[in-house]
């Protein structure tokens, strides 16, 4: 039985990644994360309290499990936070992985790591290959290439798996996403501003800890995306959301970037050609639109999987 530890288990994606491993049979799971465990079902798997900055706590925990898969979701993913607090950034983001990356090439373990379309400046004018070269225009995205190239000089046997504006709803996670911030506001009747010139392809959480699943068990490397394969503006996307969930759409209102002010720049269309995803690790592939209506199933019927 491989021993896979998931850091960020409180998140979304680990506790995705938490209950797609326990409907497997062949794994023994143990989830580290900071605060006390917020997944409401808390058999079958370990839960560690850690504070994965500690380095010293970190190699402690490893040792002690000793797994054969560390599947690394943990970072700091605020964009306009990372901008202001670049020291802090460059910890979660950089340090963090540095470590985990000792320790894998040491006891030979596979590595799953988490990146983001926010490597890349958003100027191609087409859909983003696995080796088209970064540029990232924001503190984010920069510290998320370093720690990719970090990974790729160590030569460990590691997947890189890149993805764009994941969502969805887990236990006890007070973190929102652009599909709930979308059906809340609408539903309080509340005006939102929608940026109409950032194009993105939004991923289901689901569908990523399946990718990530994929990786693990074809022991895949390399760098793949993973999104859904429906390239849509933002402000196209909560309009979509809007008729997902029959919500009036006169509280939506469009606007440009540029008019927004925020700390830190956005790159502007950063859709994934998935076709290396869906050859190598047989990623399944959707559009947002019809991953939504799955979603929105889960809320009315109150199963989150």
């Amino acid at each position: 039985m491989k021993k896979v530890v998931i850091t960020g288990s409180n998140g979304l994606l680990g506790q995705k990644l938490v209950k797609l491993f326990l409907s497997k049979s062949t794994y023994e799971i143990h989830a580290l994360s900071r605060g006390e465990n917020r997944l409401h079902n808390k058999e079958g798997y370990t839960y560690y309290n850690i504070d994965l900055l500690v380095k010293p706590d970190l190699l402690k925990v490893l040792d002690q499990i000793r797994p054969d898969v560390i599947i690394h979701t943990a970072a700091m993913t605020n964009v306009d936070a990372c901008e202001q607090q670049q020291e802090e950034c460059d910890r979660m983001n950089i340090d963090v992985v540095a470590n985990i990356l000792s320790y894998c090439k040491a006891k030979e373990v596979y590595l799953v790591h988490l990146s983001t379309d926010f490597i890349f400046d958003g100027t191609k004018g087409d859909v983003y290959k696995e080796d088209d070269v970064p540029h990232p225009v924001n503190y984010y995205g920069l510290s998320k290439w370093k720690s990719e190239i970090m990974i790729e000089e160590s030569k460990i046997d590691c997947a890189i798996l890149r993805t764009i504006l994941v969502y969805g709803l887990v236990d006890d996670n007070d973190r929102s996403n652009i599909v709930l911030w979308v059906k809340n506001s609408l539903e309080n009747e509340k005006d939102i501003y929608v940026v109409t010139d950032q194009l993105r392809m939004p991923t289901y959480a689901e569908d990523l800890a399946e990718a990530c699943w994929l990786a693990v068990e074809s022991r895949a490397n390399g760098v793949y995306n993973v999104s859904s394969n429906e390239l849509m503006s933002i402000y196209d996307i909560a309009l979509t959301i809007a008729d997902a969930f029959v919500l009036d759409k006169k509280y939506i209102h469009p606007v440009a970037t540029k008019d927004l002010s925020l700390p830190a720049e956005r790159p502007l269309s950063t859709g994934f050609n998935l076709n290396k995803s869906i050859v190598d690790i047989n990623l399944p592939s959707y559009s947002f639109t019809e991953r939504l209506q799955v979603f929105k199933g889960q809320l009315d019927s109150g199963l989150l999987s």
